[in-house]
């Protein structure tokens, strides 16, 4: 996918090499020089230009990217004015950072429908963490339901997952589950093994636990810390 990112502060520089490092074509651009060096070794494009000057955008190639993400975290009124530009692109989803209540509900009127929120969501992502006890990893569906990582509890092993009967107990439901493997090694010194984690894939009812097993659940908050709970008091 070719994506242009618009802002490369901490989020749209993050972004752009997360982005270029999953095989996207990314085309980065700041109005300061600074920022476009740092990236510039490291992603395929990177253009030091003012977003808010439309004729500018001649210079890229807009036509034929996939996807515009507006990751401006400094000027709300340049943020809004870069969004209203690419929207003159109709081949372009359009991904805007907001930075308040009102920018929301400008991009609403402008009917940008992909709105993010990177500094709230991280907020949000830290106090799920600690209310999950320290959960993994977790990605929230809506504000009741989340999927989330945890550790496999001892007394799993050696278990298959239709005896544990989850959704039961718990409530909750297994995706999947991210598993240790050996990686393939000449060396026979077995102090010197190294393991690599992978997803299983999608698990049946005689899938057995093992040692190690990083569970992938769904369901509401709720359900999720009542589980963790009850596997640390196990």
């Amino acid at each position: 996918m070719k994506i242009i990112i618009i802002g490369l502060g901490n989020f749209g520089r993050s972004l752009a090499l997360n982005l270029t490092d999953n095989g996207h074509e990314v085309f980065g651009i700041d109005y300061k020089m600074e920022k476009v060096d740092l990236l510039k070794d490291h992603i395929a494009n990177v253009v030091c230009m003012d977003a808010n000057n439309e004729a500018a955008y001649k210079a890229l190639p807009i036509q034929q990217a996939n996807l515009g993400i507006v990751a401006i975290g400094e000027n709300e009124g340049a943020s809004i004015v870069t969004t209203a530009i690419l929207k003159r692109y109709k081949n372009l989803r359009i991904v805007s950072r907001s930075l308040s209540k009102i920018h929301d509900t400008i991009l609403e009127a402008m009917g940008i429908n992909d709105v993010v929120h990177p500094e709230q969501d991280a907020a949000f992502r830290l106090t799920k963490q600690i209310s999950f006890n320290y959960a993994l990893d977790y990605f929230r569906i809506d504000n009741k339901h989340s999927i989330a990582e945890v550790f496999s509890p001892l007394y799993f092993n050696g278990k298959s997952v239709k005896s544990l009967e989850l959704t039961q107990k718990y409530s909750v439901s297994l995706i999947t589950i991210i598993r240790n493997f050996k990686k393939n090694s000449n060396c026979s010194n077995s102090s010197n093994i190294q393991f690599t984690r992978k997803v299983i894939g999608l698990v049946t009812g005689d899938t057995i636990l093992q040692e190690g097993d990083i569970l992938t659940l769904f369901g509401s908050n709720k359900s999720i810390m009542n589980f963790v709970k009850d596997k640390k008091n196990k």
